[in-house]
């Protein structure tokens, strides 16, 4: 069953957030994963919320762990948490 890690994110960083998000793309797909949404335009139908969205999604929820704890995501991830604040959540497929 597909699995998506649903990333919020409100940039703080913009110049350093960069450097982080320059990298994912290539981790993300060594990691087993796909894009869907990154970043782009958004707008709210209800309530309010952070100033960019991530979906990724991969082919199982272990993937998608392993991706997360992977050593080399785990290299660039003090920059995405000094950069910016931002919820990250697994969300499995119907």
């Amino acid at each position: 069953m597909a699995a998506y890690i649903v990333a919020r994110i409100d940039v703080t960083d913009p110049q350093d957030y960069a450097t982080y998000a320059s990298r994912t793309a290539k981790l993300i797909e060594a990691g087993g994963g796909r894009i869907l949404a990154k970043g782009g335009p958004q707008g709210f139908l209800e309530g309010t919320g952070p100033g960019r969205h991530v979906i990724i999604e991969f082919p199982d929820r272990a993937t998608a762990e392993a991706w997360y704890d992977s050593p080399a995501y785990q290299e660039i991830l003090p920059i995405a948490l000094r950069s910016s604040e931002r919820d990250l959540v697994i969300v499995e497929g119907a």
